[in-house]
């Protein structure tokens, strides 16, 4: 049997960074791991057998080079850092972009079940990342928009007031008043919205005490049946699914199932109070920012500048995490958001150079 052919140096550099990415992924789903319980810590254990498994193939490709290991690269390093110190669905989100970006389906050094293993990879930690998002969306919506909605609405209003002509000491009232305005109503918008939501899901979520009501239900009537027809089931269907839940029910499994179905229905939305309260916050942290050069003294064109300037690396921020959070590339998201706020904020501050040349 010939040799080996020496891979090219260019190959044996790819590889090792291959190879140093692989160990990091793996060390990254065992610190996961060790925060989780039962078949979560199982799958994401699995996760790190199979990227051990890509290691061993770096490895043999490699032969004595792979001795020398490259540091990882710098998303994967980011990656581990917050894995060791939140194990939280940031990292699960962080995990999942990993493994989509994979690019062994590219590289022919890879075998087809690698770049497959990468594809599913990325599907199974976006399973384990749903239940996270979950529990984050509600209260994380009204964060994210009323941390955006305060940097947007109030640069444009200041930056507005501003061009106009209008003194230092105006455009802080402003900036203030729309900054409290503004708070307060996103609150109470949030406060009703979500209740709301909570008040429509109650009316339409089986009610969790009509399981009781099965043992003493006519079987050969079977009236359960039409509840299944109801739903959408054809009637024979709903005959036999409605046979087979009075011969299984379990009345403590039935009532467990129902306080279980109600939680996870609720938990996507939220609680209102914990909606409006995050909503305000965000709202007035955001809304500051565009005042800060008129707190410290600045005023003018260097005050709107530096307005602009603060407000745009916020949006820069909340682009990126609700990208990473989305599984969707931060800098696209970071862009649109700083490309969205710039836009409102450009249209009023031209409007108020309008009117103020027309006032004057």
């Amino acid at each position: 049997m010939s040799a080996r052919p020496e891979p090219h140096p260019a190959e044996i550099r790819r590889w090792r960074r291959y190879l140093a990415d692989e160990r990091a992924e793996a060390a990254v789903y065992r610190d996961l791991a060790a925060r989780r319980t039962g078949e979560e810590r199982a799958i994401l254990l699995a996760l790190a057998e199979a990227e051990a498994r890509h290691e061993a193939h770096w490895v043999a490709l490699l032969g004595p080079h792979a001795d020398r290991v490259p540091a990882v690269s710098v998303r994967t390093r980011i990656l581990g850092f917050f894995a060791r110190r939140f194990g939280s669905v940031f990292v699960l989100a962080l995990a999942q972009r990993a493994e989509t970006r994979s690019p062994y389906a590219a590289d022919a050094h890879a075998t087809p079940a690698m770049a497959a293993d990468e594809r599913i990879h990325g599907e199974v930690v976006r399973g384990l990342a749903a239940r996270g998002r979950q529990r984050l969306s509600g209260t994380f919506r009204a964060a994210v928009f009323g941390a955006n909605d305060g940097l947007v609405s109030n640069l444009a209003l200041v930056m507005g007031i501003g061009a106009a002509g209008l003194g230092p000491s105006a455009v802080l009232l402003t900036g203030l008043a729309g900054l409290l305005a503004g708070a307060l109503s996103m609150g109470a918008g949030e406060y009703v919205s979500v209740r709301s939501q909570r008040e429509l899901l109650d009316a339409s979520t089986p009610d969790p005490e009509a399981h009781t009501a099965l043992p003493h239900l006519d079987v050969d009537a079977n009236e359960l049946a039409l509840v299944y027809r109801a739903r959408g089931m054809d009637e024979e269907e709903a005959v036999a699914h409605a046979r087979r839940t009075l011969a299984e029910y379990d009345p403590v499994a039935a009532a467990a199932r129902a306080a279980e179905v109600e939680a996870e229905q609720h938990e996507a939305i939220g609680s209102a109070w914990g909606a409006a309260l995050s909503s305000f916050g965000f709202f007035a942290s955001g809304a500051i920012i565009p005042v800060i050069p008129y707190l410290i003294g600045l005023e003018g064109l260097t005050a709107i500048v530096v307005a602009a300037v603060l407000v745009g690396l916020a949006l820069l921020v909340t682009g990126a995490i609700v990208g990473v959070l989305s599984g969707a590339s931060p800098v696209k998201r970071a862009l649109r958001q700083l490309a969205i706020g710039y836009g409102a904020a450009t249209a009023t501050y031209l409007l108020g150079l309008a009117f103020g040349a027309t006032v004057v």
